[in-house]
């Protein structure tokens, strides 16, 4: 229907847009946050002249991933060569394109209601709601597992195709490395399976919309805290940020696995690095801090404890999800920021070590007692 493709490409706009600007902006954040942490002044040389006059719009340095992105338009496209020039023009784009994809199974928001936002237009919607999520598949965690394990194959495609010893040694690293905390992250992920009864990831959100105890919001962090902490920290590393950035360690290998690539091929790799930044907010959001949720909230307004209600027209709703789920993805990335910044890098012994004795057994165990405390939920239910 004409209707539902009007949707979904607004939906489909705004994600991509919301995703490029995640990745714009967190170039500023992790300069400024560096800054502060180390009490440095930061990025602040990047301006705009108002034309006819000398006033310079610096902003705090955001002009500074602009001129980044001009800088890599620009660029010699410098073209070595390669063991397989086809796998070296592709790496990058099977790198960058599963992380916008990720996304789409997420919810951003709750239900949207066109008819109610636009009076004008009831008739031609005739009624219809529709999920804030481009795509509500029913297996949307695994789809995330499957496209985040596809920037696998990219980082080892273009560290093989560069013809480079150190791109090839970090292609490896990359592969082994992704491979080892992507086994981590299903491991925690399960626990939130045994207690939500779904991968569906819109299911998930909607059931951490009340509270526990009657007063703590039914997030998947107050459930499986000690995954929470599991999960966050396999995906620093699946996304080789420091301190688990060995794939392109540059005191070892240069650039790692994107040595030979330059102009906008490298930009590539480095704004998929920051969109996944982003995705890993969104997912640590979605799973773990009640999506789009705020405790109390429901698709008309507040219902507090003791009867008390806040009633909110569903535009008022609409904005509120969008920009709640919108602050909690930031809070994550500047968290992530912050790693960045505090720990030293590991050896790369030391990164597959941490995974395999250290994470692994870690998450089993959490995952083992997880699954021995539903069983006994259920059965006391039962009885």
């Amino acid at each position: 229907m004409t209707q539902d493709l009007l949707v979904y490409v607004i939906y489909v706009v705004y994600a991509v847009l919301m995703l490029m600007t995640f990745g714009t902006v967190l170039t500023w954040v992790e300069r400024k946050q560096a800054a502060v942490m180390s009490d440095r002044i930061g990025a602040n040389r990047a301006y705009v002249r108002i034309p006819f006059t000398q006033i310079k719009l610096v902003w705090l340095g955001l002009f500074h991933g602009i001129a980044d992105g001009i800088k890599m338009l620009v660029k010699e496209d410098f073209k070595p060569r390669t063991y397989d020039a086809v796998a070296y023009a592709m790496a990058p784009w099977v790198v960058f394109t599963p992380v916008l994809l990720v996304f789409a199974v997420v919810p951003f928001g709750g239900m949207l209601d066109p008819g109610r936002l636009f009076p004008s237009l009831a008739d031609w919607f005739g009624g219809r709601t529709y999920p804030m999520q481009i795509a509500r598949l029913d297996a949307g965690l695994l789809i995330v597992f499957a496209f985040s394990g596809l920037t696998i194959i990219g980082a080892m495609l273009a560290g093989w195709s560069s013809a480079n010893k150190f791109s090839l040694l970090g292609g490896l690293r990359a592969g082994s490395q992704m491979i080892s905390y992507e086994l981590v992250m299903g491991l925690t992920v399960l626990g939130l399976i045994l207690i939500f009864g779904t991968v569906d990831l819109g299911s998930m959100v909607r059931q951490q919309s009340g509270v526990v105890l009657g007063f703590l919001p039914a997030w998947g962090v107050v459930y499986q805290p000690f995954a929470a902490i599991l999960f966050l920290t396999a995906a620093i590393a699946e996304n080789k940020r420091i301190p688990f950035d060995l794939p392109e360690a540059e005191s070892e290998l240069i650039a790692g696995y994107y040595t030979e690539y330059s102009a906008m091929k490298m930009g590539l790799f480095m704004f998929a690095e920051f969109i996944e930044i982003a995705i890993i907010g969104a997912l640590f959001t979605t799973l773990f801090l009640g999506g789009y949720n705020l405790p109390y909230m429901n698709d008309s307004g507040f219902s507090f404890p003791g009867g008390g209600t806040l009633a909110m027209g569903h535009g008022a709703v609409v904005v509120t999800q969008l920009v709640v789920f919108l602050l909690k993805v930031l809070v994550v990335c500047s968290f992530q920021i912050l790693i960045r910044w505090t720990l030293p890098r590991f050896r790369y012994d030391q990164v597959l070590a941490f995974a395999w004795k250290f994470l692994l057994p870690l998450a089993l165990a959490n995952l083992t007692i997880t699954a021995v405390l539903v069983w006994s939920h259920q059965a006391g239910v039962g009885a």
